[in-house]
């Protein structure tokens, strides 16, 4: 399978997750990053996976060590004051339904947040995230693909959220059009209220800065950091970018690896057996691993 298609939009097989939240997450300062990432990966990730009537678990990693130079700086908009994260999560339903049922049995999942996370928000988006281009083949990444991936975040300028919602699809319409930007995913989600924090995570903040209550997310992807640069460079870009002002802030993050543990309610080999098992099942060619049976050991504990 080619790591990027020319010819092909993989944007509608997304579609079927119809309810999704966003929720951004910041590790314990003293617990050592490689600790953290491996617990998130293979021990929180597997758990979260099998919570009933979930549709959709990525994990997105961020790398907090990469080149500052991710997004261009624009007059009147700047950075979101002490904005660190090491990672951002999609939990998608296909419907409210499947919604009710993970959430009536979340408790399980939640109690677990507070042995890494220092902060979790969930960004609720009650009418799903948008897919507008997807020019990678792989529909289950899970690992630094080799991709520049990044996800901007930014800030409304003011309480209208409408003009704020109109222009960031605008924006993201147009980055799709742009054969160097390989993906575009838009988040749109309701303005966050700290009266009623999310998820209900014992020992874990939830809570955020009034510049952060309404935001948006734009993901994005590039096949490598030059092409990233040059197009964000380019008169293109440029043309693309005006008229931010209905934006106030904006901080990108970079994506060191995105890990897919649930795809259409089905879960990936890393959702079954944890991301780091699975690239080694992976590497080794060991089919027996994803076999029919030993999926029906490892999920019942009978054959």
């Amino acid at each position: 399978m080619p790591k990027v298609s020319t010819d092909h939009d993989y944007a509608a097989r997304d579609e079927s997750i119809a309810i999704n939240t966003y929720t951004t997450v910041l590790r314990r300062p003293r617990v050592p990053h490689a600790l953290f990432a491996t617990y998130w990966r293979d021990v929180h990730g597997p758990l979260c996976s099998r919570v009933p009537g979930l549709g959709w678990y990525v994990q997105t990693h961020f790398d907090r060590a990469q080149d500052a130079h991710l997004w261009p700086s624009v007059e009147g908009i700047t950075p979101f004051p002490d904005y660190e994260l090491d990672g951002g999560v999609e939990i998608g339903f296909a419907s409210a339904e499947d919604q009710s049922t993970f959430n009536d049995a979340s408790s399980i999942l939640f109690a677990d947040e507070q042995n890494m996370f220092a902060a979790t928000v969930a960004y609720a988006l009650p009418q799903g995230s948008r897919t507008l281009v997807d020019r990678i083949p792989d529909p289950i990444p899970n690992a630094d693909d080799g991709f520049d991936r990044i996800h901007v975040h930014l800030g409304a300028a003011t309480d209208d959220l409408d003009a704020f919602g109109t222009f960031l699809t605008d924006f993201a319409e147009k980055l799709a059009a742009e054969p160097a930007v390989l993906k575009v995913r838009l988040h749109l989600p309701e303005r966050y209220d700290n009266a009623k924090p999310a998820p209900p995570a014992p020992n874990v903040d939830h809570r955020v800065p009034p510049e952060r209550a309404a935001i948006g997310i734009l993901e994005l992807a590039f096949e490598s950091p030059l092409t990233r640069r040059a197009f964000l460079e380019s008169d293109a870009f440029a043309a693309i970018a005006q008229g931010q002002q209905h934006v106030r802030h904006a901080t990108a993050f970079a994506v060191s690896g995105v890990y897919t543990y649930v795809r259409d309610k089905t879960l990936t080999l890393a959702g079954l057996r944890g991301s780091r098992p699975a690239q080694l099942i992976e590497r080794l060619g060991a089919n027996n691993q994803a076999a029919d049976d030993v999926r029906q050991l490892i999920l019942t504990g009978q054959l």
